[in-house]
């Protein structure tokens, strides 16, 4: 796993854009090519293409294009690890402040960063809402009904919590809990943590090409499984509150397991995140 047509080291970016591939060779060069019309005018970034142990000519094209785009990153999962361990290796290589994520198979309109990256100035978080989903009626009916026991499970209120756009404070990522199937639940997993995430209408197109790597059946189980997961450890998510003394002056703050997850954030969200799990 090695970048290709990294930045130069050192150089600042503002913003990372981590997108997860497997089997996408017919939507590579579509991809890059939007992503370079869009991204340049929102300020300096990066974008990290993961490809997920792709089997057919994903990573070839992707080295390609890197090859004469230095913002492009490649970086290759060495075995087909699924969608939250391409999203865990881009955080882990990201070096911006703000991370942002999309699905590679064109649906997300990377047209929409430009007010997530807004949203972000006052939040720790952000998650896009497909108002008009361009899928078959299964597919959105299934996700509605998913969405329903997510929420009521996990105590948690989230419109879309599929959906692949998303925005976080690197303070944020770096400190998810990780396990297979976290990105179903990156904002509760962010709020567990003591991040403030909001949620907003985005694009969402038909896939143009390709085939889709979920169905119905085949994430059924697993997910409801990584549901319960995901109601115990906000049962068991840890938050306190110190009272340090030096020399006779007092200092009292709160705390969480994750109230340095925030606090890059500025003012307010940053305080937000020391005082543990949004309600």
């Amino acid at each position: 796993m090695s970048p290709s047509g990294a930045p130069a080291e050192g150089t600042e970016v503002d913003f990372s854009v981590i997108v997860p591939l497997y089997d996408e060779e017919d939507n590579v060069d579509a991809l890059v090519d939007e992503l370079a019309s869009v991204l340049p005018p929102l300020g300096r970034f990066e974008v990290l293409a993961i490809n997920d142990g792709s089997r057919d000519r994903t990573e070839a094209l992707l080295q390609a294009r890197a090859a004469t785009l230095p913002w492009l990153r490649v970086l290759s999962l060495a075995k087909n690890g699924g969608q939250s361990a391409a999203l865990a290796c881009g955080f882990d290589h990201a070096r911006a402040p703000l991370v942002l994520m999309m699905d590679g198979d064109l649906q997300n309109d990377p047209r929409d960063f430009a007010r997530m990256l807004e949203v972000l100035a006052t939040v720790d978080g952000v998650s896009g809402i497909r108002a008009k989903r361009k899928d078959g009626f299964v597919r959105r009916a299934s996700s509605k009904i998913a969405n329903k026991v997510r929420n009521w499970i996990s105590g948690d209120h989230v419109v879309d919590s599929a959906s692949g756009i998303k925005g976080f404070r690197m303070e944020v990522v770096r400190a998810l809990p990780r396990f297979k199937g976290m990105h179903r639940f990156l904002p509760t997993l962010a709020r567990i943590v003591g991040a403030e995430v909001v949620e907003i209408p985005v694009n969402h197109r038909p896939r143009a090409a390709g085939q889709a790597k979920y169905g119905v059946m085949n994430r059924v189980f697993k997910a409801f499984v990584d549901l319960c997961g995901v109601r115990w450890l906000k049962s068991r998510h840890i938050a306190y509150e110190v009272h340090e003394a030096r020399g006779g002056a007092a200092r009292s703050d709160a705390s969480s397991n994750a109230s340095s997850a925030a606090s890059g954030a500025a003012g307010a969200s940053s305080e937000r995140a020391k005082r543990g799990p949004a309600a």
